[in-house]
């Protein structure tokens, strides 16, 4: 069971999967407000043209009705085409805004995401159960409360307005038709407002919850975070294997290269470098074996099976041991030490070879 919970923040690769499937983060309250308030906004600001041209229209057809006297089908359709311009002319901007601010919503949302898995159909939606699941979920449940608290400030706001502007709004009957007009116009842009207002605060409470939810339902268990990793990275068990097999298969090739070491420096028991000097290929000594505690006394042992010297010097083993790499010419910094140990070892050799003969 513990092993089921989902408790693991999702990883990347679960972000970039569920993204793949259409399931993204996104908050329709956010879309709507923004929708709302863009189209407030540009209604405000276009009004005045969108007044000119109903008036324009207006005294355009009143001037054609005085000139015509027979209706035929040439100036009626003259009306029509002229009707359809000017609607054109006064409905097209709102229009394609109302249709553009949703989608460009969505859009920064989602980050322009289109995937067609999500037109594909899924019978289990099919399910009676699954629909009784999904109508008592915790998500439902949420949008239930949403859309009554909405219902409610709305009919709360609407009857301040009224309220407050009532004996104006009766006194309108009296007034001139554009003075009339133009206070019931700026109390609805001014209870729009309000309600724009007011709904921005809800889409951002329910944008922090959908977010929220988001991640609650996109969160993994820590067995799914492992079968990830293996997909991902391979088995660890399989890759420790691989990497001692390789460590392996080194130490062989390392082991193979010791019996041509021109002499093994060694810190008694801890520490061993076997070190070949070839002055036509190389301008410093190589590291060409070492090896700590077993790996440096079978270091040794090989050697001294195939005569190479062996010589002890501590320190020298050591900071060789730590600071050198293999296959590679020692650092500068040890030359003198290396150079002496080498000195000693060619004369020591060519000692014995005197002897010998």
């Amino acid at each position: 069971m513990a092993a089921d919970s989902k408790t693991e923040k999702a990883t990347p690769k679960k972000r970039r999967d569920e993204r793949k499937k259409g399931n993204v983060f996104l908050s329709n309250e956010v879309t709507v407000i923004l929708g709302l308030l863009g189209m407030f906004v540009l209604l405000r600001m276009y009004f005045p043209v969108l007044l000119q041209v109903i008036a324009g229209y207006a005294k355009e057809m009143f001037a054609a009705s005085s000139l015509l006297t027979d209706f035929t089908a040439g100036g009626l359709g003259n009306m029509a085409y002229r009707f359809f311009i000017n609607v054109l002319k006064a409905g097209l901007p709102l229009l394609l805004t109302a249709m553009a601010l949703p989608v460009i919503a969505v859009g920064i949302q989602t980050r322009f995401l289109f995937t067609a898995k999500n037109f594909t159909p899924k019978f289990n939606r099919l399910s009676p159960l699954e629909g009784i699941k999904k109508i008592i979920s915790l998500r439902n449940m949420v949008e239930l409360i949403k859309n009554i608290l909405k219902t409610i400030i709305l009919i709360l706001i609407l009857y301040t307005v009224l309220k407050k502007d009532f004996l104006e709004i009766v006194k309108t009957m009296d007034m001139d038709l554009a003075l009339s007009s133009a206070f019931m116009l700026n109390m609805v842009f001014d209870m729009i407002m309000t309600i724009v207002l007011v709904f921005t605060v809800i889409a951002g409470f329910d944008f922090l919850y959908q977010k929220w939810d988001y991640e609650r339902r996109i969160k993994m268990s820590k067995q799914e975070v492992k079968e990830e990793f293996k997909e991902t990275e391979g088995n660890p068990e399989i890759k420790g294997r691989i990497k001692t097999l390789q460590r392996q298969m080194a130490q062989r090739r390392m082991m193979q290269a010791v019996p041509q070491a021109d002499v093994i420096i060694r810190n008694p028991t801890h520490f061993a470098v076997a070190l070949k000097y070839d002055a036509e290929k190389h301008a410093a000594p190589v590291v060409i074996a070492k090896g700590q505690d077993e790996l440096a006394l079978r270091i040794v042992a090989t050697g001294e099976e195939h005569g190479v010297t062996v010589v002890e010097n501590r320190p020298l083993a050591r900071a060789l041991y730590a600071q050198c790499e293999l296959n590679r010419p020692i650092p500068v910094e040890f030359y003198g030490a290396v150079a002496e140990v080498l000195v000693y070892v060619f004369k020591m050799n060519q000692k014995w070879s005197n002897n010998g003969q």
